[in-house]
């Protein structure tokens, strides 16, 4: 079948839309609801007009994304009065819009100035008819939400619902008032699903769901001479913040980051990825104990039948994962792991070991982590990752807020030199410590230690290809000698973990450990990552392939062959799983899961409102 867009003439299948046939050609249609890496066409902005003739002559104005290509179809789209309609349309959005761009999380990288710009909205009769109705809501630890800001895309609501499977937001209200909401609870605080993992935020057109910015409080930190900053940032921080800089996808810019992070005032500048190795030790460990116990459990349904003994074991590190767990499922707690995240590890140990060595009063040092991850914030938060109070972790900057902050110092990451990190101390890190940023990582780099533990061998070339590539549930097995065979599976993106979860329930799969990420493709697209307008997850490949190659370069590539992982535990926690490593390094988890209850009158009337 055949048909015309602009007078050029194509082939087309059945189904396909006029927009994604455009795309599909090159053909600029501006919009902002229509989002096709998530097969989202609500049709709701009205921005994708375009006039269409069919084959008996005729004419009609009809939105790009909802309408199917017919056989002899012509499409023009910019014909005068499609954009004089165009222009309406967004005047009309921005009507109901907060105009405080200045202000504004995406000012400068906002597709709603983008879709005005193409339109020709220059004198916008409809400014100054905004009256704020709708919530500003602060109330989480790791996302904002601004209800004035949201033009009713859906994009959020459907990325919670199709990738992470937890559908926690929603459309709230109607009429004018309507906007995003959290589906059963007026603040996102109150949330019994949202995970924080910020998702959300990457697909949102507007400034409608961002990351909670804390950039005033490590600028301010940074220039106070009574306060000694230990900066660390994760291994996904170094191959996607180029991003904000028009570098090619993937590059890695580490030792840039080193080097700015000087400039701005940090004391010390030290690598999370360190941190990852000792994770790997404690949590190696912790494997090797649960595994040495396993004769007591029973694979019928998730079970502690004995201490140390709870299988299968699943990772810990992904604080979104673990919101998720302590709010759907709590039923599995006994199966997470207890060791702490590389963030919260290296925040505890900052203000005990680095402290100590550094001769600096823990109550004057502040740890600021630089994460590609919202959830994040909501961990450093976290009551059981505080000592007498004080926060392991004070505070967590997401890729976005770090890239705003080095733009106001005027700071370009492809010009400034390269510099080393204040190392070996808390630095020195190894191939295992990198991959965590990756889908799969963890769990190889805790097969390459776990297999020397227990073997007293290295595994081979140390690549564990079982654990590597873009499949959703990736699983493979682990020979550990006499101590039997290891079932080991790789999770990413919380819809996927439901499918798994209620496999081993019915007994259809054994694994004995999991590792689960909550944002797909694992760390190097994590809501807290620079947004790319219109597109979703495009960036991985590049990404993930950065972070192999920082692997592949390393001397040393396996967490227990760190030589500064192996001084840790020589000079302050005497080994791993020892009393003070589990102080330290260890944590607990809670059961947050929201009972249900018979609904009041008013919350019933509230429902029947919306429809």
């Amino acid at each position: 079948m055949k048909a015309w867009i602009n007078d050029k003439e194509f082939e087309f299948q059945e189904g396909e839309t006029i927009l994604h046939a455009a795309k599909r050609l090159g053909i600029f249609i501006p919009t902002l609801c229509a989002y096709l890496p998530l097969n989202h066409t609500p049709g709701t902005c009205r921005v994708c007009l375009v006039e269409v003739t069919d084959d008996r002559g005729r004419g009609q104005i009809v939105t790009a994304c909802t309408t199917p290509l017919t056989n002899g179809m012509r499409v023009q789209t910019r014909t005068k009065r499609i954009r004089e309609m165009q222009r309406w349309q967004v005047a009309w959005i921005f009507s109901d819009h907060d105009q405080d761009c200045a202000s504004c999380s995406r000012h400068g990288n906002c597709e709603l100035q983008d879709v005005a710009l193409y339109v020709g909205l220059q004198h916008n009769s409809c400014n100054g008819r905004f009256t704020e109705k709708r919530p500003l809501d602060w109330s989480a630890n790791g996302l904002v939400r601004d209800a004035n800001k949201c033009i009713r895309c859906y994009r959020c609501v459907e990325v919670c619902r199709q990738v992470q499977g937890v559908s926690a937001l929603t459309m709230d209200n109607i009429g004018n008032e309507c906007g995003v909401g959290i589906a059963g609870a007026k603040l996102w605080a109150d949330s019994a699903k949202c995970v924080q993992c910020g998702q959300c935020s990457l697909v949102c057109p507007t400034g409608a769901l961002s990351e909670k910015d804390q950039t005033e409080v490590a600028l301010d930190w940074f220039s106070d001479p009574e306060i000694k900053t230990v900066v660390a940032f994760a291994p996904a921080v170094r191959v996607t913040l180029g991003d904000a800089f028009q570098a090619a996808p993937g590059t890695n810019l580490e030792k840039r980051i080193v080097t700015a992070l000087k400039q701005l005032g940090a004391d010390y500048v030290c690598d999370i990825n360190w941190a990852a190795d000792v994770t790997i030790m404690e949590e190696g460990s912790e494997f090797i104990e649960r595994f040495t116990h396993r004769d007591a459990h029973t694979w019928t349904m998730f079970t502690s039948c004995c201490p140390g003994g709870t299988l299968p074991m699943m990772t810990s590190c992904c604080p979104g994962w673990v919101n998720f767990v302590e709010k759907v499922h709590p039923e599995i707690i006994p199966n997470l792991s207890t060791t702490r995240s590389p963030q919260a590890i290296f925040g505890s140990l900052a203000k005990t070991w680095f402290a100590r060595e550094h001769g600096i009063n823990p109550d004057k040092l502040r740890f600021i982590s630089i994460m590609p991850c919202t959830a994040k914030k909501d961990e450093a938060a976290r009551s059981q990752l505080k000592n007498d109070g004080m926060p392991d972790t004070d505070l967590v900057l997401t890729v976005r807020e770090f890239a705003r902050v080095l733009r106001r110092h005027g700071i370009d990451l492809l010009q400034i030199a390269e510099s080393e990190f204040d190392s070996p101390f808390m630095s020195q890190n190894t191939g295992a410590g990198a991959i965590f940023g990756v889908t799969g990582g963890v769990m190889e780099a805790a097969v390459r230690t776990v297999y020397h533990v227990v073997t007293g061998k290295e595994l081979g070339h140390v690549v564990y290809e079982p654990a590597r590539g873009k499949q959703w549930v990736k699983e493979g097995t682990v020979d550990l000698g006499e101590k039997g065979k290891v079932k080991i599976a790789v999770v990413h993106g919380l819809a996927n973990v439901e499918k798994i979860l209620e496999e081993i329930r019915e007994g259809k799969c054994e694994y004995h450990f999991i590792e689960v990420m909550a944002c797909p493709g694992g760390c190097v697209d994590g809501g807290g990552t620079i947004r790319a307008k219109n597109s979703y997850l495009d960036k991985m490949d590049a990404r993930t392939q950065s972070i192999y190659r920082i692997d592949a370069d390393r001397p040393i590539r396996q967490s227990h062959r760190n030589p500064d992982v192996i001084r840790l535990y020589d000079e302050f926690l005497e080994k791993p799983l020892s009393h003070r490593a589990e102080t330290l390094l260890h944590t607990n988890y809670k059961d947050r899961q929201q009972k249900r209850r018979n609904p009041g009158i008013a919350e019933i009337w509230e429902k029947v409102r919306l429809g």
